[in-house]
């Protein structure tokens, strides 16, 4: 009897240590997936098509860049700059939230930001974090030295193949004024797009960091919207989306890809980096690379 007993604790131990190496096993295994897919680069190649881009653009490259938050992919970003050079774009642009307003590093974000200048020409709007730090000049002033475009509620206009196309950019609403914010941010925005896109009809790419924002920068005449924020809702669950982003709540309706509203194009990029939640799950960094069509 004493033996029988003695056999079945023995077994029962083994089952015990078996379980608790599965479960050590399937923790490991989630901790590299985990690091995997916070740190694994991917391209988002998405190609938008409109009888409105100009002739001259047909084929034109845009690489999109958001929501960096300071992070580094490789030593002084190798990585992330390797693979932006990879996408052989005609413009890079940043979408916002380049550094994080809770670890600023701004000398690590005008590293990376120079790198890309030397890949293609570089235009730059601000986000939300921008907006949240003393400091933000000193970010502004080192990217104009380094021959970055800083759209401040402005445009410029782009010329290729004898044509031209009108490349706009908004401040966040983080650095609305008292007055701004007195008449509300969509009514601030349409008229901010109309006073930028003043005497202009033709095609029109917009870089506005919140993308909640759409129907303003539908109403104020964009074509295309390039934006970010929403980190493709952080944690992305299948066949579902985003399960939550700023300004939009729980499962958001603009997280990531692309939106057509009314007679608008938007790309919400899934970025970079993180912020206050530290991992993203289901939901790799990206630079989403825009190749422009004309129908």
């Amino acid at each position: 009897m004493k033996e029988r007993c003695a056999g079945h604790n023995l077994q029962r131990r083994r089952r015990n240590a078996a379980s608790a190496l599965l479960l050590l096993a399937l923790a490991a295994a989630l901790a590299v997936w985990l690091a995997w897919g916070n740190t694994a680069l991917t391209v988002n190649r998405i190609t938008v098509r409109s009888a409105r881009i100009p002739a001259g653009f047909d084929g034109f490259r845009i690489a999109q860049v958001s929501d960096l938050h300071d992070a580094e992919f490789g030593e002084n970003n190798e990585k992330l700059l390797a693979l932006l050079a990879e996408c052989e774009p005609d413009i890079i642009v940043i979408t916002g939230d380049l550094i994080d307003a809770n670890r600023t590093d701004i000398d690590q974000s005008l590293d990376f930001a120079e790198g890309a200048a030397e890949i293609a020409p570089m235009y730059y709007v601000t986000g939300n974090h921008e907006g949240a730090i003393m400091e933000y000049w000193i970010l502004r002033e080192g990217l104009t030295a380094a021959g970055i475009n800083v759209l401040t509620d402005r445009a410029c206009r782009l010329s290729r193949g004898g044509d031209t196309l009108l490349l706009a950019g908004l401040d966040d609403p983080n650095f609305a004024t008292s007055e701004d914010i007195a008449e509300g941010f969509p009514a601030m925005i349409e008229k901010k797009l109309a006073h930028i896109t003043e005497g202009y009809d033709g095609y029109t790419v917009l870089l506005a960091h919140r993308p909640e924002y759409i129907g303003s920068y539908a109403a104020g005449g964009a074509d295309l919207v390039l934006s970010g924020h929403a980190h493709g809702g952080q944690i992305r669950l299948p066949f579902i989306g985003g399960l939550a982003a700023p300004g939009q709540g729980l499962f958001p309706k603009y997280d990531a890809g692309l939106y057509t509203v009314g007679g608008t194009d938007m790309i919400v990029s899934r970025g970079l980096g993180n912020s206050i939640f530290p991992l993203r799950i289901n939901n790799r960094p990206e630079i989403v690379l825009i190749t422009l069509e004309r129908e």
